[in-house]
Parts: structure tokens; sequence; C-alpha cells
């Protein structure tokens, strides 16, 4: 969905926004993230919010350091699953730039497939993927931590009361939805206690963000 400046900052107070992560990728395609005030929005969507590249896998050296994040206005959304309580989140995507603040750091992954997006849209094509998540289910000890034992052990598309992660996946498509993508199916996988969310094939960038 696109948004202007002045649409995000009204949901931002419509929806009791308190934090911003600016989310971005590394070098290896692992997410990062800084936080901010709901009070340096209106900053971080001028493109003047700035960060420590050296501190980054992959990015530049200690004397290149200071880097940039600029903000996809079309990925603006607030969590939902932060809903119920009284500090809500929001989040927005950005692409690394350079330290002039003007030139796209080469070493972003989202900008590396944004130069290749605009290279096939020369050339006259279009690039949509449709990506399977798949994940596993795991039961909690009495101590509420994690343990190495599948939440169940159903298989290819059981149901209940065989596959005990139906309900957690009903929440995380529905989830999803309030963040804009659209689900197509979801199911129980061939292994115990594995899951598969299929989304709807769309355009590259939208798709990897």
């Amino acid at each position: 969905m696109s948004y202007t400046k002045e649409e995000i900052l009204r949901e931002a107070r419509e929806n009791g926004v308190e934090f911003v992560r600016l989310q971005f990728t590394d070098l290896f395609g692992k997410m990062k993230n800084v936080a901010i005030t709901v009070s340096q929005l209106e900053k971080a969507l001028d493109n003047k919010c700035m960060f420590d590249g050296s501190s980054i896998d992959g990015f530049v050296r200690i004397d290149e350091s200071d880097m940039y994040l600029h903000p996809d206005f079309s990925t603006w959304a607030v969590f939902p699953w932060r809903k119920h309580l009284n500090a809500q989140t929001a989040r927005l995507i950005c692409s690394v730039y350079t330290a002039d603040n003007v030139t796209p750091f080469e070493g972003d992954p989202r900008n590396v497939l944004q130069k290749v997006v605009d290279e096939a849209a020369e050339m006259g094509y279009g690039f949509n993927v449709g990506p399977e998540c798949e994940f596993f289910l795991f039961k909690l000890d009495e101590d509420g931590r994690p343990t190495l034992e599948t939440g169940d052990k159903a298989g290819y598309f059981d149901l209940n009361p065989i596959d005990h992660g139906e309900n957690c996946r009903r929440d995380i498509c529905l989830a999803l939805e309030e963040m804009g993508y659209t689900v197509e199916a979801s199911h129980h996988e061939v292994a115990p206690g594995q899951h598969e969310i299929d989304f709807q094939f769309g355009e590259v960038m939208l798709t990897a963000d």
C-alpha cells in the first residue's frame, strides 16, 4: 500500500504508536533494526536517521561509518500482535545510503535487488515470486523454555486433534493479513511439528520485504 508522509504520521497518532522499528538487512540478509520513539518519526521519514555502518557485518570501515536509513513509505505497518498493549509498535523497512545521504549503498541487499528490478523493467520484464514459509513448532518445558520435542506427531495435511499447531497457524495468518499480506493456504507439513504457510505471489521487492 502506498503512503504519504502525512498519512503515516496520522496513522501513528490514531493508533497510539509509541515506537517505530527501522528495519534493514546486512550483507548476509540478516534482519537488523533500530527502534525510535514516535517523536523521531518525522525525522526518519525525512531520511535523517543515521547509524554506525562499521558495526554491521560486511558494510563499511570505521572511518566510513556514518550511514543513513531511507524508509520505504509503502512498508509502513503497525504490529497487530501488540495492539493489546499500551505502547504500540510499528515498522518501516529501509534502504541504506552512504554518508552523503544521496548515494545508495552498494552492499545493501535491498538496493541490489532494486537495481536488478529497474534493469528488468527497462527491458520490459516484471519479477514476481511466491514463497512458501515452512517452520517447526516445539513444546515448552515447565518453566516456559523451548525444548527439542516437536509440538505434535502429525503428518501432511492432518488436522485436529492430531495437528496441535492449527490455532498457532491461524493466529499467524490473521496477523499477516492485518499487515497487508495475502495468505493463500496453511497446513501441517510432512514431518512432526512442521507447518507451512503459503503467500500469494507478488512483486519481488514486496515479497522480499
